[in-house]
C-alpha cells in the first residue's frame, strides 16, 4: 500500500512539475479552458437566478384567490386552514382595507378612491406555489376556484406555460454548449498531453526498453490532464464571481424598478467542488485517449 501511495505522489509532484516547466503554456492553457466552463456555468446559473427571480416579482407565477364581499372573518380562517392543510406553499392575506390603501396611494387614484360610497374590493390571497410547474399551478388554480366564498382565481397561464418553455429551451442551449466546450476542453488537453509525449518520447522509450510498465507511464500524464482541468474549473469558477459580482448591483437595481428586492446568487462551495471535479474529469479523458494513442504504437 506504502509503495502503491508513494507512486501516485511520484506521479502527482511529476504533474506539479510539468505544469512549473512552462508556465506561460500553462497559465494560457488554463484560461482557454477557464473560458470553456465559464459560458455554460454562468448560463445554467442566470436560469437558476432568473427561475427565483421570478417567485420574486409581483404577480408573477402567482394565484390570486378573491374573495366574494359577503365573506366574514368564518369564511377567512376557512380558507386559511384549507391552505395550511394543502402545503401549496407560501400565502398571504390581503385585507380588503389593506387592498384599498394601496389603490389609493397610487397615482392619480386618490380623488377616484375618496369619491367611491364604499369599499368595492374583496378581500384575497395571494398564493406563491411550491411547485412552479404550469400543470400543477393550473390544478391548483382549479382546486382554489372550487372553494367556498371564492367568487374569482386569477392565474395567467398563458403567460406562464411561456416562461417555462422559455427556461426549457434556455437549459436545452446551455446542455449543448456545455457538450460542446466539453468536448473543446477535452481537444486542449489532448493537444496539450500530446505536446508533453512529443517532448519526451526518448524518455519514454528508454523507461519502456527498462521495464517499465504502461500505468507507470500513463499516471503522471493522468494527474497532468487532472491537475489542468482542475485548475481550469477553478480558473472559471474565478471568471463567473467577478461577472456576477459586477452584475449584482445593476440587477437589484433593476429589480427594484419593479417593486422587488433580489440579489443574485452566484457559485457556493459545492459549485466549485463540481467545476473542479469537471474539469478533473474531463482533463483526465483527454490525457487518457492521447496516451492511448501513444502506445497503440508499440501494441
Amino acid at each position: 500500500m506504502s509503495a502503491w501511495l508513494a507512486q501516485h505522489l511520484a506521479a502527482i509532484r511529476d504533474a506539479c512539475r510539468r505544469l512549473a516547466a512552462a508556465p506561460l503554456n500553462s497559465l494560457l492553457s488554463l484560461l482557454v479552458i477557464g473560458i470553456a466552463l465559464t459560458l455554460p456555468t454562468a448560463g445554467w446559473l442566470m436560469l437558476d437566478n432568473l427561475r427565483a427571480l421570478s417567485g420574486d416579482l409581483p404577480g408573477v407565477q402567482q394565484i390570486s384567490i378573491f374573495l366574494s364581499l359577503e365573506a366574514g372573518k368564518r369564511e377567512v380562517g376557512e380558507i386559511e386552514s384549507r391552505l395550511q392543510a394543502g402545503q401549496v406553499g407560501k400565502w398571504r392575506f390581503v385585507a380588503r382595507e389593506e387592498a384599498l390603501k394601496r389603490l389609493q396611494a397610487a397615482e392619480g387614484m386618490a380623488d377616484i378612491v375618496a369619491s367611491l360610497p364604499r369599499n368595492p374590493l374583496p378581500d384575497a390571497f395571494v398564493v406563491t406555489p411550491a411547485d412552479a410547474q404550469p400543470a400543477e399551478l393550473e390544478r391548483l388554480a382549479k382546486t382554489f376556484s372550487g372553494w367556498p366564498k371564492v367568487a374569482h382565481v386569477q392565474l395567467d397561464s398563458a403567460w406562464v406555460k411561456r416562461f417555462d418553455a422559455l427556461l426549457r429551451l434556455g437549459r436545452l442551449i446551455v446542455v449543448l454548449l456545455g457538450v460542446l466546450f466539453a468536448g473543446a476542453l477535452v481537444t486542449i488537453t489532448f493537444n496539450t498531453i500530446r505536446l508533453q509525449i512529443l517532448a519526451q518520447a526518448a524518455e519514454i522509450e528508454v523507461a519502456r526498453l527498462i521495464g517499465a510498465t504502461d500505468s507507470y507511464i500513463q499516471r503522471p500524464l493522468h494527474y497532468f490532464g487532472m491537475l489542468q482541468g482542475a485548475l481550469g474549473g477553478l480558473c472559471a469558477a474565478v471568471l463567473v464571481a467577478v461577472g456576477f459580482h459586477l452584475l449584482t448591483p445593476l440587477v437589484a437595481e433593476l429589480t427594484q424598478l419593479y417593486g422587488a428586492h433580489f440579489t443574485l446568487q452566484g457559485l457556493g462551495a459545492l459549485h466549485l467542488a463540481t467545476l473542479a471535479a469537471i474539469g478533473a474529469a474531463l482533463g483526465w479523458l483527454g490525457a487518457k485517449i492521447s496516451v492511448l494513442m501513444y502506445l497503440r504504437r508499440f501494441a
